[in-house]
């Protein structure tokens, strides 16, 4: 899920070991002279998961149906995003 194509400049080298199987995949699927960006996404990909489970874990509990009422419902939430989204329109206007 990089932004760009590029590989960056700044790279270094690490050594790591991998399963024997896994590896037979990696050399099965992704040809020798592209598995660096292949690592190099799933790496950028599963970071951004662990970044997003951290966020959701540090936020869990922040929402109250206390403090919320009106949006108890599936069709509460629904009118309240109906309003906001006629609020952009008016302002598009």
């Amino acid at each position: 899920m990089m932004v760009n194509n590029s590989i960056p400049t700044n790279l270094q080298k690490i050594t790591v070991m991998l399963p024997e199987a896994l590896l037979s995949r990696l050399r099965e699927y992704v040809p020798a002279r592209q598995r660096s960006r292949f690592i190099l996404e799933a790496i950028e990909e599963r970071l951004a998961l662990e970044e997003q489970i951290t966020a959701l874990a540090e936020t869990a509990g922040a929402w109250s149906d206390q403090n919320h009422p009106e949006m108890r419902t599936d069709e509460d939430v629904d009118h309240w995003l109906d309003n906001l989204r006629q609020s952009w329109s008016k302002k598009e206007s």
